[in-house]
């Protein structure tokens, strides 16, 4: 099953994301992400056997994650998929922290693809026909966070569908 932890918006923020990706999509066109759907991905994961699903279920439900907040404030894109975004303008430590925290516990699970570069963000579109944010409201949210989910990605071909299997306990 093909898995990542990521940080799952609150409810008031989701709404707040999905005004952003209703802006973002009358201005850019594309495939907008639902509200439902819209996350932080920490690590991506990929495909993991039944039994270290079931591991990473258990190590979830232990770990401990310090509270954080961050800000996003910009918009960005990645050209390649047509992902337009938004996150924050500066380097958040606190997050490149947890990161980096997250993926050295992963080495006891015999993981690979620990990503080289860490760029937080929040994918709002897919396939946009515009990747300028020109026009589009600037974003000033911040995201009190202090847990991370275990997802579950399952994909359609109408696209994905994410499965919270696991959460850490709230600090």
């Amino acid at each position: 099953m093909r898995l990542f932890l990521a940080l799952v918006p609150p409810p008031g923020l989701r709404e707040q994301l999905g005004e952003l990706a209703d802006a973002a999509h009358a201005n850019c066109g594309g495939r907008r992400i639902p509200d439902e759907s819209l996350h932080l991905t920490l690590a991506f994961l990929g495909e993991v056997s039944d039994v270290q699903a079931t591991e990473l279920v258990d190590w979830v439900r232990r770990l401990t994650v310090p509270p954080g907040e961050w800000r996003l404030d910009g918009w960005g894109h990645f050209r390649r998929p047509g992902i337009l975004w938004v996150g924050g303008q500066s380097p958040d430590p606190a997050l490149t922290a947890l990161h980096g925290h997250l993926w050295d516990a992963l080495e006891g699970f015999d993981l690979t693809g620990r990503p080289t570069c860490f760029v937080p963000h929040v994918s709002l579109l897919r396939r946009a026909r515009r990747l300028e944010a020109h026009g589009l409201p600037a974003p000033d949210l911040v995201w009190g966070y202090n847990r991370v989910d275990l997802v579950r990605s399952i994909t359609r071909d109408w696209g994905s569908r994410y499965v919270s299997l696991a959460r850490s306990p709230q600090n």
